[in-house]
């Protein structure tokens, strides 16, 4: 593709790049493929669960891969539209387009409410629980976090949670109606407790930029001590948590402990040895090998183990 540069009203100087790429970065599709992950592993543990076939719910799952998709899409937009002020500031994110002027304030706001509204149709379509589920995730996101606690609270990352444990509860109820499972309320805790250790791990590596947006994240306001000890925690109350696997399977309740139990060896042992920004990095990395890991066993497990 040629690339040409302008100015925009920035003051930035930019290559020209296809407005598929702009709507692509606006709406944040990285984020999108690791919550369909998430979503996806809610789906194939109801399948496991409730004894049915894939290809017996091929319609739903479809209709539930595009609504979800397009309700975090929506959700990406609209963080997007709301933080260009701190996004402006800080260096991860200065180049994103709802910055630059490549996507313009009344186009974003009207693609993230034509993908939320198309969205939460295809999700209806394959079950009016998971469209609730999907609109919950959507509504957290951008109010209560986005829009409030994000901007004056030490605990909007708790707050953030909520949004990001939905995925797995939107698959679950695309194939059934049945919540009361804990196999869904292992997942769903796993999700939940899981984005603190692991936000608490960027927010110390751009610890610069959050507090020159002043954005009230944890380290910032109380210190990379407080953080260490938090994340600790969360890392015990995750590890103990996988026990609610068991009655889902025992190999995946052992896998979950194990990872978690790295993860808080990694914690202590890095935080003793290293600086704050290598322990962090590490802490990250992991994070994402940890979620990815056990998610993927699951969706396996779930698909793989009904044939033998």
């Amino acid at each position: 593709m040629r690339k040409t540069d302008e100015v925009l009203d920035t003051g930035l100087t930019l290559p020209t790049v296809s407005f598929s790429k702009i709507v692509f970065e606006t709406i944040k599709v990285g984020i999108i493929k690791s919550n369909l992950i998430a979503m996806f592993a809610g789906l194939c543990m109801a399948l496991y669960v409730h004894e049915t076939s894939f290809f017996t719910h091929v319609g739903s799952i479809v209709l539930a891969v595009i609504g979800s998709a397009l309700v975090i899409g929506s959700a990406g937009a609209f963080n997007n539209l709301y933080d260009r002020d701190i996004d402006a500031i800080m260096e991860r994110t200065k180049q994103r387009p709802t910055v630059t002027g490549q996507m313009e304030a009344k186009r974003a706001l009207a693609l993230g409410v034509i993908m939320a509204i198309t969205g939460i149709i295809a999700l209806y379509a394959a079950s009016p629980l998971a469209a609730l589920f999907g609109f919950l995730g959507l509504f957290l996101y951008v109010v209560p976090y986005t829009m409030w606690t994000k901007r004056t609270t030490i605990y909007n990352t708790e707050v953030g949670s909520l949004s990001g444990a939905m995925p797995p509860l939107i698959g679950w109820a695309a194939i059934s109606s049945d919540m009361s499972h804990p196999s869904i309320a292992a997942l769903f805790i796993l999700l939940l407790i899981w984005q603190m250790p692991h936000f608490y791990a960027i927010a110390i590596r751009r610890f610069d930029e959050y507090k020159a947006a002043k954005v009230p994240m944890l380290p910032v306001v109380k210190g990379l001590r407080r953080t260490y000890v938090q994340t600790n925690v969360y890392l015990v109350v995750l590890l103990l948590s996988s026990g609610l696997f068991w009655s889902f399977s025992p190999f995946i309740a052992i896998t979950s402990a194990l990872l978690s139990l790295v993860w808080l060896v990694l914690s202590i042992r890095g935080y003793k040895k290293v600086e704050a920004d290598k322990w962090a990095k590490t802490m990250f990395i992991f994070s994402l090998n940890h979620l990815t890991i056990l998610l993927m066993i699951i969706i396996v497990y779930s698909l793989v183990k009904p044939l033998f």
